[in-house]
């Protein structure tokens, strides 16, 4: 009789032990280098690991670097199912929704701190409200600042980039430069440092912290940082496909959340701290460092709200609304 119940006991924990121990597999794939410092790599790992010591049956594999996904064909990926989280550009899937470029307008976000207002925004809930109904969540909001660099000369009023090549990230920033003078080459972060090198680019907006984990240190001669009158910010939010998302248990959903937010912090915190680094790494290679006056500053924005805001205004619906709820966050 005992030996018959422990082979029936056996018998029940082989069955159930596979179930107990089965883990759910979610691919995450962004374009940033790893092992580099660039800390969106870093909080994409930092929810891989969270997860996996939440011990909810997630394991999250990171595919950095573009490896698995190009950099722009991630929204379509996560949006389909075929990847599970992705940091992105919110502004590179513009082309499908228009609204996403007043998550890259000229001069929108004056800071940091201005940033956080505007997730919390009613303008932020309008821009989830499209993403969800696109099929994907946002799980940790992220944003950038960003500045100028030339291989010609240093970028701080409007005439300064005439006739140059630039690269500006989204089609409003884009708007701007041309309102200036410059001609465009678009093309993802990643690109960058090629379209110097090959003589494709003469300049770049970016984020401060892909001038430095890309090292466009080595290409160009002047950098103009955000510093205290930036016109560069871009909305990098942390992704997750919504089927995947409404498919986990309540336990595997508080994980992720819990995740997504301790990353969250971070990011914050690393985005202020990387303009300075980026300084630093500059100086360091050489490059000469200006800052833009409130005064420059203005003459960009000047030239915006002739091109890219009234363009933004008269093509995409509730252009004109989602600009006026940005501008009333203080």
């Amino acid at each position: 009789m005992k030996l018959r119940m422990a082979i029936c006991v056996a018998a029940t924990l082989a069955l159930v032990a596979p179930a107990a121990m089965a883990q759910t597999t979610l691919k995450a794939s962004h374009q940033w280098p790893q092992g580099t410092g660039d800390f969106r790599a870093d909080m994409i790992d930092m929810i891989a690991k969270d997860v996996a010591a939440a011990d909810v049956g997630l394991e999250i594999k990171v595919f950095p670097g573009s490896s698995l996904v190009k950099p722009r064909d991630q929204w379509n990926a996560a949006a389909r199912g075929q990847i599970d989280l992705t940091l992105f550009p919110l502004d590179y899937a513009a082309g499908k929704h228009p609204q996403f470029s007043a998550t890259l307008m000229p001069g929108l976000v004056k800071n940091h701190e201005h940033a956080k207002r505007l997730s919390d925004s009613p303008f932020m809930t309008e821009i989830k409200k499209i993403i969800e109904e696109a099929g994907l969540v946002v799980i940790a909001d992220s944003w950038l600042a960003g500045g100028f660099a030339s291989k010609k000369n240093c970028i701080l009023e409007p005439a300064d980039i005439k006739g140059q090549v630039t690269r500006a990230a989204g089609p409003m920033f884009e708007k701007m430069l041309v309102g200036a003078g410059a001609s465009i080459a678009s093309m993802p972060s990643s690109e960058i440092y090629t379209g110097m090198q090959t003589g494709v680019l003469d300049a770049a907006n970016t984020s401060s912290e892909s001038f430095a984990s890309y090292r466009l240190y080595e290409q160009v001669t002047c950098y103009t940082p955000p510093g205290e009158n930036a016109l560069w910010f871009m909305y990098q939010p942390i992704l997750m496909s919504k089927k995947t998302f409404d498919g986990l248990d309540e336990k595997q959903r508080k994980a992720i959340m819990a995740a997504a937010k301790k990353a969250e912090d971070f990011g914050y915190q690393k985005a202020e701290e990387s303009d300075q680094q980026t300084i630093d790494t500059f100086k360091k290679a050489g490059v000469k460092i200006v800052e833009m006056t409130a005064e420059q500053a203005q003459m960009w924005r000047d030239i915006a709200a002739k091109t890219s805001y009234k363009e933004f205004a008269d093509s995409v619906p509730n252009g004109k609304q989602l600009i006026d709820m940005a501008l009333t966050v203080k």
